[in-house]
């Protein structure tokens, strides 16, 4: 039976890695699958799922305006697919889940998305929420907060490393940008001389 799935974590914690392994896996056995990633993402090249480790693969682009169920459904009626995968997954739009959730549903295809949890601020991406309310199943990936606790949250910092506590919640960036830290250290480094969130 297929399902959709929602893989999430902290920043580095192997979420395209995983998902390019996953696809690799479905290629491996002879069944194509159909990769999709943010069209805000462009650390890399527009329309390319690229790793920390150097995996990389070509994917379709979403934006707000895509609709994915008739995307996918067109890819598949031209040539079957087994499994949808969707990376940066934080920046779908809550209609593009329940796009998602029709492609399960209606199409009966496997659908695998990995991304944020959260912001900079510690709120729900609009994609993740509406993940976290309809997937069938949800796996958080672990990543490691350099205390060696668990990192649920990503710290928003600037050019000298400082935490950054206002802007925009969607911002594309990497390790120079946003840096995965456990709940304590989070609130700490937010909230850096006022007194808020230190502990005792």
């Amino acid at each position: 039976m297929a399902k959709l799935y929602f893989h999430y974590s902290a920043m580095n914690a192997g979420k395209t890695t995983s998902l390019l392994q996953s696809s690799f896996n479905y290629r491996e056995r002879g069944m194509r699958t159909l990769l999709f990633t943010a069209a805000i993402d462009d650390r890399h090249e527009v329309g390319q799922i690229t790793s920390r480790i150097g995996l990389a693969a070509e994917a379709e682009v979403f934006g707000h305006g895509v609709n994915l169920y008739r995307q996918v459904e067109a890819e598949h009626a031209r040539e079957a697919v087994s499994c949808v995968f969707i990376d940066e997954a934080q920046f779908l739009t809550r209609e593009q889940v329940r796009q998602l959730g029709a492609v399960v549903d209606g199409l009966e295809l496997p659908v695998i998305c990995f991304g944020l949890r959260t912001d900079f601020r510690g709120e729900l991406f609009e994609g993740s929420q509406a993940l976290l309310a309809l997937a069938d199943e949800l796996k958080e990936i672990k990543a490691i907060c350099a205390c060696g606790r668990k990192a649920t949250m990503n710290l928003r910092v600037d050019s000298k490393g400082r935490a950054v506590r206002e802007g925009e919640s969607i911002e594309v960036g990497g390790n120079d940008r946003c840096v995965a830290l456990c709940r304590r250290h989070f609130f700490e480094r937010l909230h850096a001389g006022d007194g808020v969130g230190e502990t005792r």
